[in-house]
């Protein structure tokens, strides 16, 4: 069995974490995280009698052979195996998707467990169209090609009433502000959702004439970006 398991968009939201994802943590026996380190404390913090040196670790990404290496290990020696990301769900806009698909390659079960998504909080509060929408990850970092990208987003957004989703490197995200607003149309919607399941959290949607009166500054925040338009 392969186990995905959801990890904390802040820190502080242990709630938004199951009790049965926990306990399904437990049983497993070895554990590929996307950051060992933090995968260790997300653990400790979620239930401080896990002993943690009785998992097997492996590190995602660092060492792509290494590490399909060490999941077939594991697979062919029958262990039950937890696969987390660094924030959210693995496998969506985190690692994964790599050893998830030879999992099931091989006809292993993989158990995807419950759990915070900022991508599908920001779009069920966004109140755009949650029946046709798209996740583009990381829109290009150069502005030139930025803009000409966003601005393929709202053509899309208002030829097929379509919601298009993405996120920035948080240093980025008042660059990625200022070209929307500089390139959108004035009756764009745009929803930005910030620190999403945290105190600080917010989820805002206005037009983008209205976002210009606004003062925004999400440097160094964890944020996430959803370009709509009106029924």
């Amino acid at each position: 069995m392969v186990y995905l398991i959801p990890t904390l968009l802040a820190e502080e939201a242990t709630a938004t974490i199951p009790l049965y994802v926990i306990n399904c943590l437990k049983e497993c026996k070895a554990i590929f995280a996307e950051n060992i380190r933090t995968a260790r404390r997300f653990m400790k913090k979620m239930d401080s009698s896990i002993v943690i040196d009785d998992f097997e670790w492996h590190e995602i990404d660092k060492d792509e052979s290494k590490t399909i290496s060490g999941f077939l290990t594991a697979v062919n020696s029958g262990k039950s195996i937890a696969i987390l990301s660094e924030a959210g769900c693995p496998g969506v806009a985190d690692p994964g998707q790599k050893l998830v698909s030879i999992a099931q390659e091989m006809k292993i079960q993989v158990k995807p467990l419950v759990g915070p998504s900022s991508i599908l909080l920001a779009l069920m509060a966004s109140g755009l169209n949650g029946q046709h929408f798209t996740f583009h990850g990381y829109l290009p970092i150069e502005s030139t090609k930025r803009i000409k990208k966003i601005k393929q987003l709202e053509e899309e957004s208002y030829k097929n009433h379509s919601t298009h989703i993405f996120i920035e490197t948080p240093y980025r995200n008042n660059a990625l502000i200022a070209d929307i607003l500089k390139t959108c149309k004035a009756q764009t919607l745009l929803c930005i959702g910030a620190e999403i399941t945290s105190q600080e959290e917010w989820i805002k949607t206005m037009a983008v004439s209205e976002w210009k009166h606004q003062t925004v500054n999400l440097h160094k925040k964890t944020a996430i970006f959803l370009l709509g338009t009106r029924n």
